[in-house]
């Protein structure tokens, strides 16, 4: 727990996630910023720099401005399918935080121990906090090994474990998120890392230790709109009132 609580000033810390939209690397740029300046305005915890829609070279590109600009939440990236570049990254930049969607369980069992050494060494090589996923929205399950015992090999892989349910935009199922905690004694920090909402928040933020949001933020609330100021400002006052009525 430590890691993840000494990286964020509030409890329930909640990360924006930036998708990268945008027709050409420029385009991707400019919309990452202002979506950020946004988000910090609107006391957002975290800004997660994600290749859904651009590539791993925007977000180097979107990581180097953001840096430069300290706009005030943390910062970290999330590299789709390339770990490596993911890793080397967060020691060319201070990159606060990583996630990687899966970290366990989406390996058979002969390719799943040289994974775990790999990332091993990896994560020992930057100073980032290491968010993990496990049974995460469109990964396979192919370790052949019950939930719980992957959710405990996942935990001693990361500082965080990530949940969702399906798919993104979908509300990650509440009884998923009882069975990170349990399976894991409640010893490992566990995100919310899709569908939440200003209506759900409260709900998922007593369960959880945070979360990870994106397209509830987006016009229309899906993962292809533009960034909508209005629906910030309405999910940031429903989690000032969750963590007001938890304290």
């Amino acid at each position: 727990m430590t890691a993840f609580r000494g990286l964020f000033a509030m409890p329930k810390p909640i990360l924006g996630m930036l998708h990268l939209g945008g027709e050409t690397p420029a385009d991707r740029l400019t919309r990452a910023l202002e979506e950020a300046r946004i988000m910090a305005g609107e006391g957002l915890d975290g800004l997660v720099i994600e290749n859904y829609f651009g590539d791993s070279d925007d977000v180097e590109r979107v990581l180097d401005r953001l840096v430069a600009l300290a706009p005030g939440p943390r910062i970290g990236i999330n590299v789709l399918h390339d770990n490596s570049r993911a890793f080397a990254l967060a020691r060319s930049y201070p990159v606060d935080f990583m996630q990687i969607d899966s970290i366990c369980g989406h390996l058979p069992p002969d390719q799943d121990a040289d994974f775990a050494n790999t990332l091993a060494a990896e994560r020992a090589s930057v100073p980032a906090v290491l968010f993990g996923g496990v049974r995460f929205k469109y990964q396979p399950v192919l370790s052949g090994r019950p939930e719980a015992e992957d959710l405990r090999l996942g935990a001693a892989r990361c500082d965080a474990l990530v949940v969702t349910s399906d798919a993104t935009g979908q509300e990650t199922d509440p009884a998923k998120i009882r069975r990170f905690r349990t399976a894991t004694g409640g010893n490992v920090p566990i995100i919310v890392g899709a569908g939440m909402t200003e209506a759900n928040a409260a709900a998922q933020l007593a369960l959880a230790d945070g979360a990870i949001v994106g397209s509830w933020l987006k016009e229309d609330h899906v993962d292809k709109g533009r960034l909508a100021p209005a629906h910030v400002a309405r999910f940031m006052a429903a989690v000032r009132l969750a963590r007001a009525e938890a304290a």
